[in-house]
């Protein structure tokens, strides 16, 4: 097991390529405890609705493995668009602290990856997606290629250990980048990456600390602008 765990390698803010930063340890285990309540009472407010936090079908008739709730702008899965309404129900909007910890990572990162740079004035993030991954879920190499702008994509993870892989912009193949990312990284793509395929191919049961605010299993928050401001 201790082979597996990355917390003894000296891990420093690294540009992994052009427009892609790694910035290790960004959030605080006190500031990950929170967003976990904060978001924990987000995906109450929507159970029982279209719109609450599940295992979405996907249009080939396959179900991902993991948990998604949505903030801001819903993906209907089904209709490859995004929607802001579901019958009677509304999308939540993103929280302002949530909006505001977007644009401190962007900021973070365009420090590590300067091709983001030119991003930080005009960041409009309009949506955020939440995942959750139980123990052992993953999710396979795709594209963001649905939002109305380039705006990097901003993530940022807690809990279980999972490895990020981020390929070309043209296809799903090797190369590959994998980096480990542990509670507390951001990982923020963009620029001539932003449309880069990327898959999370494993996860690590068991390499949390409670303390993070979960028990088991990991949470990826995205940002994403969708529409131009």
């Amino acid at each position: 097991m201790g082979a597996m765990l990355f917390h003894d390698i000296g891990r420093n803010p690294t540009k992994i390529k052009p427009g892609v930063a790694h910035v290790p340890g960004w959030l605080d285990v006190p500031t990950q405890r929170g967003l976990v309540e904060q978001l924990r009472d987000e995906a109450r407010i929507m159970a029982g609705t279209p719109m609450a936090m599940r295992k979405p079908i996907l249009k080939s008739g396959g179900q991902m493995s993991t948990f998604t709730l949505h903030l801001g702008h819903h993906w209907d899965h089904q209709g490859y668009r995004y929607v802001d309404r579901i019958g009677g129900t509304s999308v939540r909007p993103v929280p302002e602290n949530l909006l505001e910890l977007a644009h401190r990572g962007l900021r973070a990162a365009a420090e590590v990856a300067e091709e983001l740079q030119p991003w930080i004035a005009g960041f409009g993030p309009d949506m955020a997606l939440v995942n959750f991954y139980p123990p052992g879920a993953t999710m396979g190499m795709h594209q963001d290629a649905y939002e109305t702008t380039l705006a990097p994509i901003v993530s940022l993870s807690i809990g279980d250990e999972a490895v990020f892989r981020l390929g070309s912009t043209e296809h799903r193949n090797k190369p590959w980048d994998d980096i480990a990312l542990l509670s507390g990284d951001l990982i923020v793509f963009g620029g001539p990456n932003r449309q880069a395929f990327h898959g999370v191919p494993e996860t690590r049961p068991g390499t949390l600390d409670e303390a993070c605010g979960l028990k088991e299993g990991r949470i990826n928050i995205t940002f994403r602008q969708v529409y131009p401001r």
